[in-house]
C-alpha cells in the first residue's frame, strides 16, 4: 500500500514573514486523514524571511529534527546550546521534560528554508538533549545515508524511538533501493526534484506513506533530494 500526500494538498499558513506547509495536522490546520504516520507527527516545510524567526517558545516530550534546505538558521535553547545551521546540518533536540528555544533567520536579507520534523518518543519524561551533525551532499549522493537512528549508528544523530531516517541526493537517472521488513512502514518526503517510487511519480513537497511493500525502488527523474523514514 502506498498513499500519496500531494504537495499542493498540504496545509498552509502564510504569515508574511513565515510561509509554512504542513504535511500533517498542525496548529490551526486540521486534517483527520493526516494526523501523523506511525511515530512521525510533524513535517513542516518553513520559509522564514530575513531577520525574522520564532521567538523563545517551549516544547516537551517530542524528538525535534531540523533539516536546512537553504540559507542559515540560528538556534538557541535553554540547555545553553547555540548554533547556526546551514544546508547539510541535521539537528536533533529532545524536548523531554521541557525545553525552551528560539529559531531565527541568521541573515538580515536572504530567506531560510528548512524542514522541522517531530517524532513522538518511545517514553515520556526524558532528559532534554541536543545534537547537531553535518552531512555533505557527497555523503548522500546516490546512496541512502543514515542521518538519524535509535542508536546513533554510522555517525547519525540519535533519536529516542525505533526509527531510522535516511537522506539521499540522486543524480538524474540514478536509483537506490530499500528493503522494508514485513513489520515496518516507511514515509518518503521529497525535498527537491522528481522521483519515481515503485512506478509512482513524486515531485518536490510530495510525501508517501508506505506499508506492506517488500522493496522500495527510488529513481531520480531529474536530480532529486529526499528523506526516507523507516518506522516501526
Amino acid at each position: 500500500m502506498i498513499v500519496i500526500r500531494k504537495s499542493e494538498e498540504r496545509g498552509r499558513a502564510n504569515h508574511g514573514w513565515l510561509d509554512s506547509y504542513h504535511t500533517f495536522s498542525f496548529a490551526n490546520y486540521y486534517d483527520p486523514a493526516f494526523m501523523g504516520f506511525r511515530s512521525l507527527r510533524v513535517i513542516n516545510q518553513d520559509r522564514v524571511e530575513g531577520g525574522k524567526g520564532f521567538g523563545t517558545h517551549h516544547h516537551r516530550d517530542m524528538e525535534i529534527i531540523s533539516y536546512v534546505l537553504a540559507g542559515e538558521l540560528e538556534h538557541k535553547d535553554s540547555m545553553g546550546n547555540g548554533s547556526i545551521m546551514r544546508p547539510g546540518d541535521v539537528q536533533r533536540m529532545t524536548a523531554g521534560t521541557g525545553v525552551a528555544h528560539s529559531e531565527y533567520n541568521h541573515s538580515r536579507t536572504e530567506p531560510v528554508r528548512f524542514l522541522q520534523i517531530w517524532i513522538q518518543p518511545d517514553r515520556l519524561g526524558l532528559d532534554p538533549g541536543y545534537e547537531q551533525i553535518r552531512f555533505e551532499d557527497d555523503d548522500k549522493r546516490n546512496r541512502l545515508r543514515t542521518i538519524a537512528s535509535r542508536d546513533g549508528r554510522e555517525g547519525s544523530v540519535s533519536v529516542h524511538q525505533d526509527v531510522t531516517l535516511y537522506a539521499s541526493v540522486l543524480d538524474a537517472g540514478k536509483q537506490v533501493e530499500h528493503a522494508l521488513a514485513s513489520d515496518r512502514h516507511a514515509w518518503i518526503q521529497v525535498v527537491r526534484g522528481q522521483l519515481d517510487l515503485n512506478g509512482i511519480t513524486l515531485k518536490a513537497g510530495d510525501g508517501a506513506a508506505i506499508a506492506e511493500q517488500e522493496k522500495l525502488a527510488l529513481s531520480a527523474i531529474d536530480e532529486a533530494e529526499f528523506l526516507l523514514f523507516d518506522l516501526a
